[in-house]
C-alpha cells in the first residue's frame, strides 16, 4: 500500500521545480571575442589562408620535390605555365635562370613568415614595455620614454632599415628582423602607452591600490590584460604589413641575399620580364599580396572583436 504521507516536495512531479537552473557564467572579453569571431566570414578566411601558409612556410616539403636553386637554362629558360600540371615543377613555368617559379614560390613562404612574426614579437614585447611603463608612472619616465619614441618615430621605416642593413656585411633574415625591430617598436610604445593611462583609472585599480596589493602585480594582473586589446589588433594588421616592407627591402637590394629564397629577390628579377614573361612575376608578386591581405583581414576582424563600440 503506497505511503500516503509522502509530502509535495518528494513528488516526482516537483523536482524540476526544485533543481534551480544554474545561472549562465558570464563570458569575458576574450571568449566574447572568439564567440563574434567564429561567426565572421572574413576572419575564417583570412585564418585558414594564414594557417596554410604557416603549414607551407614550415613543411614546404609537402607541397613541392623540386629543388627551388636547381636551374637549367637550355631546358626551361622562361617555359610559360603548364596549368594541368598541379603541384609540379612547371605548373607556374620558369624564370629566367631556368628554375621552378612554383617551387620558389613555396620556399620564399618561409622567409617572409619567420621576419614577419619575429618582428611582430619583437615590437609587440619592446614597444609594450616601454609603453606600460610610460603609461603607469608618468612624470620624468613618460618624458624620457615619450621624447625618445618621437626621435625614433621621426626616422622613415624604410629608410631606416636600409641605412642600418648598410651596416651588414651579409643581410639574412636574422639581421633584416633586427633592422626593423630597431626602429619599428615605437608604434607599439604609443598604442600600450594610451591604453595603460585610460585603464589605471579605473576603479578596480584604484581598489588594488587601496587593498596594498604592489606595483608588479598591479601593472601585470590588472592593467595588463585590460589594456592588451588594442596592441594585439595592431600588431595583427602590423604583421602584413612587415612582411610587405621585407620583400620591398629585398627587392631593393638591400634586403634579403641570395641564397636566401625571398619573394621580394624574385620579384626584383622579373622586373626586366614584364613583357616577355610576365608569369615569372605575377606569381611571386600574387602571393605575397595574398599573403599581405590576409593578415589585414585578420586585423580588422580581431579589432571588430575586440571592440565593444563596433558590436
Amino acid at each position: 500500500m503506497p505511503d500516503l504521507t509522502k509530502t509535495a516536495e518528494e513528488t516526482p512531479a516537483q523536482a524540476p521545480v526544485a533543481a534551480a537552473a544554474k545561472p549562465e557564467k558570464a563570458r569575458s572579453l576574450g571568449s566574447d571575442a572568439w564567440h563574434d569571431l567564429r561567426r565572421k566570414p572574413i576572419f575564417v578566411i583570412s585564418a585558414l589562408l594564414i594557417l596554410l601558409l604557416i603549414v607551407i612556410a614550415v613543411a614546404p616539403g609537402l607541397f613541392t620535390s623540386v629543388d627551388p636553386r636547381a636551374g637549367d637554362l637550355r631546358e626551361h629558360f622562361h617555359t610559360p605555365p603548364n596549368y594541368s600540371h598541379f603541384f609540379e615543377g612547371d605548373w607556374f613555368g620558369y624564370d629566367g635562370q631556368g628554375r621552378s617559379i612554383y617551387a620558389r614560390v613555396i620556399y620564399g613562404a618561409r622567409a617572409s613568415v619567420v621576419v614577419g612574426i619575429c618582428v611582430t614579437v619583437g615590437t609587440t614585447i619592446l614597444g609594450g614595455i616601454f609603453g606600460m611603463l610610460a603609461g603607469y608612472f608618468g612624470g620624468w619616465i613618460d618624458t624620457i620614454i615619450s621624447r625618445v619614441t618621437d626621435i625614433f618615430f621621426g626616422i622613415p621605416l624604410l629608410l631606416g632599415s636600409l641605412v642600418i642593413l648598410n651596416a651588414f656585411t651579409s643581410r639574412t633574415i636574422w639581421s633584416v628582423v633586427f633592422a626593423l625591430i630597431t626602429l619599428g617598436w615605437t608604434q607599439m610604445t604609443r598604442v600600450m602607452r594610451g591604453s595603460v593611462i585610460t585603464v589605471k583609472q579605473a576603479d578596480f585599480v584604484t581598489a588594488a591600490k587601496a587593498l596594498g596589493a604592489g606595483t608588479g602585480r598591479i601593472m601585470f594582473k590588472h592593467i595588463l590584460p585590460n589594456a592588451v586589446a588594442p596592441v594585439i589588433v595592431v600588431a595583427t594588421i602590423s604583421l602584413g604589413g612587415y612582411i610587405a616592407l621585407e620583400a620591398t627591402l629585398s627587392f631593393l637590394g638591400i634586403g634579403l641575399q641570395d641564397p636566401t629564397i625571398s619573394w621580394g629577390i624574385d620579384i626584383n628579377s622579373a622586373q626586366k620580364l614584364i613583357r616577355t614573361a610576365p608569369f615569372a612575376l605575377f606569381f611571386p608578386a600574387g602571393m605575397l599580396s595574398i599573403t599581405v591581405l590576409a593578415f589585414i583581414m585578420l586585423g580588422d576582424a580581431v579589432r571588430d572583436a575586440l571592440d565593444p563600440k563596433l558590436r
